[in-house]
């Protein structure tokens, strides 16, 4: 098996880590944001990141994509070490953020096309890329329209479309259902589910245990730490999923 295709294992059994965090700390100031975080996601391995807000969950994010840098801990991305080579680092990494980041101005395939050109993506060969990644959630339809009139499970839909153009082997979400009704939230949810069973490494952070189902991957931070890392199922034992958080996050 190639162990630069996601998904793989090498010669021993390992799974290669699509996202690997370790002894990662951050402060504002005197606060500790992150305190000596530590966790893999196998390459195409869907992982939820559930805290409350206030958690860590979008400054572990700025983390991961480099707009915020920490002195301490290491970040790979699909092996590749952000401090060390952050061009390639990134290169690989997908990100949706919580805030929407359309220019609510241009249609969505010029959203997609301008995003392709950062890529270093032009013509026809951008243009299959945009028409793949808008078929895939189902975007097609709503491609000549322009970003502000989208509803915002749309608008979400487009980023994600967008942030598939460059192929990523790491996709990152960062509360991507925030705002949304139930019906475009699962419908959300189920599309990255489905790029994460196709082999693209997944780490979707929210607040809302609906959205993590029993066989995900499931990391929990609260107060700057991981309070539990497994699978889902495992971490909720004989409660539903929603008493297990409460109980875990509730103040002392």
């Amino acid at each position: 098996m190639d162990p630069k295709r996601p998904g793989t294992s090498f010669s021993n059994g390992a799974v290669m880590a699509g996202l690997r965090v370790s002894n990662l700390s951050y402060n504002f100031g005197a606060k500790p944001a992150l305190q000596d975080i530590s966790f893999d996601v196998d390459r195409g391995q869907f992982c939820a990141l559930l805290g409350p807000n206030g958690a860590g969950k979008s400054t572990l994010f700025n983390l991961l994509t480099r707009l915020f840098t920490s002195p301490t801990g290491r970040i790979e991305i699909d092996g590749q070490d952000l401090a060390k080579n952050p061009r390639a680092a990134l290169a690989r990494l997908g990100i949706v953020f919580q805030q929407t980041t359309l220019d609510l101005d241009l249609t969505v395939r010029q959203n997609l096309r301008y995003f392709a050109a950062l890529h270093g993506l032009s013509g026809r060969a951008a243009d299959l890329r945009i028409d793949a990644a808008l078929e895939r959630l189902d975007m097609k339809p709503r491609a000549a329209e322009k970003a502000r009139t989208l509803n915002g499970g749309h608008k979400r839909r487009a980023e994600i479309a967008r942030a598939l153009i460059h192929k990523p082997l790491v996709l990152l979400l960062d509360e991507p259902t925030a705002g949304l009704d139930a019906a475009a939230r699962q419908a959300i949810t189920g599309h990255v589910h489905d790029l994460s069973a196709e082999g693209t490494t997944v780490l979707w952070a929210t607040h809302l245990t609906d959205e993590v189902r029993p066989d995900d991957r499931l990391i929990i931070l609260h107060q700057s730490r991981i309070l539990a890392d497994g699978l889902a199922a495992d971490i909720s034992g004989d409660q539903p999923l929603a008493d297990r958080f409460l109980s875990l996050t509730a103040p002392a």
